[in-house]
C-alpha cells in the first residue's frame, strides 16, 4: 500500500509507524510539505495518516481506502469532502497525560506558583511568614472539580483529582451513559446533563472544559456563565478554545469575576496562519493565568501509543481485518 504521513509530531515516530504488520508498505514521510505537494500525491495514496486535512486535499484522494487522524479530534478535517469509501479512524491515548497536566496548572493557579517563580527571580522573597499581608493557598482536598464532558479524558481527570481528595460531579449529553473506562460507582457526586451547567459552574471551585469543539459548544461559557462561578474558581480548559468566549474570559479574569483560568487551547493557531500567539486579548500581563501552547497531551507516551495503534490498524487494513478507533466507514 502506499502510505502518506503529513503529521510533525507522528514523523517522530517512524520506527513505530513501521514496525511489524505496517512494515514492507511504499511510505512518504511529507511532514512540512505544502498542502499542493500533499494534495499531488494523495491520488496515487492508499492510507493518509494525518492531524488536519483540506478540502482540496481529500478531494485529491481519490482511492484512499484509510484516512487515520493522529488524534481524537476532526474539527481540522475536511470529511465531507473525503470519498465516500473512505474510511476514518482517530485515535487517543493522550487521557493519562492530559489529566496530569490538568492537576500540574490547577496547583499552579492554587499556590500562586507563577507569582512566587517571578518574584524569585526578582530576589523578592514574598511569604506569609514575613508578609502577613500575603494570601495563603488552598489545598484541593475538599473541594469540588465539576468537568465538562465526561470521556476518555473527562474521566481521567476524575480519577486524578479525586485521588488527591477532591469530590467530583460532571455534565454530559447524557447523563445515563456508561461511566468512562477506570471510573467506578460513587467517584463522582452527580453526573447531570446539558441542563446542570449552570448549577455545576456556581457550586464547583475548579471547572475543567474537556468538550469537543461543535456549533452546540462553541461560546459555551460566555459572560454570563463566568459570572455564575465563584469569585475564587478555577477555570481549566483543555477542550478547545473557542468553547469559551475569549472576550469574556478576558474580562472575567482581569475583573476578579473568577480567581483564575489554566488556557491550553486557544482561538487560533500558528499551524492555520492565523496568529502565534493564539490569543488577542492580554492574557499574558495577568498573573492569575497559566498559558501553555496547547500541549497537556504533548508526551512520549501519547504519541508513543498513537503510533503503535496506527501501525496496528495499518496491519489489519492490509489483512482485511476490522479496525480500532473507527470514526466513519
Amino acid at each position: 500500500m502506499r502510505i502518506l504521513l503529513t503529521d510533525p509530531i507522528l514523523d517522530r515516530f517512524r520506527s513505530e509507524l513501521t514496525r511489524g504488520g505496517a512494515d514492507g508498505h511504499d511510505w512518504a514521510f511529507l511532514a512540512g510539505a505544502p498542502d499542493a505537494a500533499v494534495a499531488a500525491e494523495l491520488p496515487a495514496a492508499d492510507v493518509l495518516v494525518a492531524s488536519r486535512v483540506t478540502a482540496p486535499m481529500a478531494e485529491a484522494a481519490s482511492r484512499l481506502r484509510l484516512l487515520h487522524v493522529t488524534g481524537a479530534g476532526v474539527d481540522r478535517i475536511a470529511l465531507d469532502a473525503l470519498p465516500a469509501a473512505t474510511t476514518v479512524c482517530t485515535t487517543a491515548h493522550h487521557g493519562p497525560s492530559m489529566a496530569e497536566h490538568v492537576v500540574m496548572v490547577t496547583l499552579m493557579l492554587s499556590r500562586r506558583v507563577l507569582r512566587a517563580d517571578r518574584l524569585m527571580r526578582e530576589g523578592r522573597w514574598e511569604s506569609v511568614a514575613v508578609d502577613p499581608g500575603v494570601p495563603l493557598g488552598a489545598t484541593l482536598a475538599g473541594r469540588t472539580v465539576g468537568v465538562v464532558g465526561l470521556g476518555q479524558i473527562g474521566g481521567r481527570v476524575v480519577g486524578a483529582l479525586t485521588a488527591l481528595g477532591m469530590r467530583a460531579r460532571a455534565v454530559r449529553r447524557d447523563p445515563a451513559a456508561p461511566l468512562p473506562a477506570g471510573l467506578r460507582p460513587g467517584q463522582l457526586d452527580r453526573v447531570d446533563g446539558e441542563d446542570g451547567l449552570d448549577a455545576l459552574l456556581a457550586e464547583s471551585d475548579v471547572v475543567v472544559l474537556t468538550v469537543p469543539l461543535a456549533p452546540a459548544t462553541r461560546g459555551l461559557i460566555d459572560a454570563a456563565r463566568l459570572a455564575l462561578m465563584r469569585p475564587d474558581a478555577l477555570l481549566v480548559n483543555v477542550a478547545r478554545g473557542p468553547v469559551v468566549d475569549e472576550d469574556a474570559l478576558y474580562e472575567a479574569l482581569a475583573g476578579g469575576v473568577i480567581g483564575g483560568a489554566a488556557l491550553d487551547v486557544w482561538w487560533s493557531h500558528p499551524k492555520d496562519g492565523t496568529g502565534g500567539r493564539g490569543y488577542s486579548r492580554p492574557f499574558d500581563t495577568l498573573e492569575n493565568v497559566v498559558l501553555t501552547p496547547h500541549h497537556s497531551g504533548h508526551t512520549t507516551e501519547t504519541f508513543g501509543g498513537r503510533a503503535r495503534e496506527i501501525a496496528d490498524n495499518i496491519a489489519r487494513l492490509g489483512k482485511g481485518e476490522p479496525l480500532t478507533g473507527v470514526l466513519r466507514r
